[in-house]
């Protein structure tokens, strides 16, 4: 099973749940399991939890909008580790536009991004079209470390 992390802004929260419900296939047949900061148990530390995922999952989503590039903790916390896990191929990580913004300047800028083109999801006429195209973005993902742990498993 592979660990999918979000990272977000709450005030994308709605879309949030929405990526996360188009992903209850992969969640019912035991492919992944994703954890969000809405999770933390009721007295559990929130950014000891949250390091603890961003640090260890195998995919990270960055849902990337106007907030969430204007947020301290998901742009210089989050994402900057992310990116340092992708840059040394510990995880993989997969930016998620779901609001238009200045985005492709940015350290994420360089990777492929989803939905498709880019393209943000508020501005797809279905937009469970657009969840779709990032559900299948996401099995590539999953995919890629499916096989590079079995490549890692194969010269143990």
């Amino acid at each position: 099973m592979k660990k999918i992390f979000f990272s977000y802004s709450h005030k994308d929260e709605d879309i949030r749940d929405k990526l996360d419900t188009q992903l209850s296939l992969l969640k019912r047949r035991g492919v992944i399991e994703a954890w969000h900061d809405r999770a933390i148990d009721v007295g559990s530390e929130l950014d000891k939890e949250i390091d603890e995922h961003v640090r260890n999952d195998d995919i990270i989503l960055l849902l990337v909008s106007p907030d969430f590039i204007a947020s301290d903790y998901c742009f210089d916390t989050e994402m900057k580790i992310a990116m340092e896990r992708h840059n040394s191929g510990d995880a993989i990580v997969v930016p998620i536009i779901i609001r238009p913004c200045d985005w492709k300047e940015a350290p994420f800028g360089k990777l492929m991004a989803a939905p498709k083109d880019g393209r943000p999801v508020t501005l797809w006429e279905n937009q469970d079209s657009a969840f779709l195209d990032i559900v299948d973005s996401i099995k590539k993902a999953i995919k890629k470390v499916s096989d590079k742990h079995a490549v890692s498993r194969g010269k143990a």
